[in-house]
């Protein structure tokens, strides 16, 4: 018992500050079940409605956080 009270006093290493990355990526996660925030039409761009570039934008931005945080919790 005494050990893991002592394990739980020691200061937060490296992992405990890498895994304050993966909140990121609940970021296109909302963005995404959010539906107020991209059921319309404009701004149209091309000629392509909002909600259609919207969701293709978040695709790329999701690939990119996913990058990010990978590259920032890896050991």
């Amino acid at each position: 018992m005494r050990k893991n009270l002592a394990a739980m006093r020691q200061p937060l290493g490296r992992n405990s500050a890498a895994k304050r990355w993966y909140w990121l990526l609940l970021l296109p996660f909302v963005c995404m079940l959010w539906p107020p925030l991209y059921t319309r039409v404009d701004p149209a761009i091309a000629g392509i409605p909002f909600f259609y570039w919207y969701q293709f934008c978040w695709v790329i931005l999701s690939a990119l956080v996913t990058g990010v945080v990978y590259w920032l919790t890896r050991d």
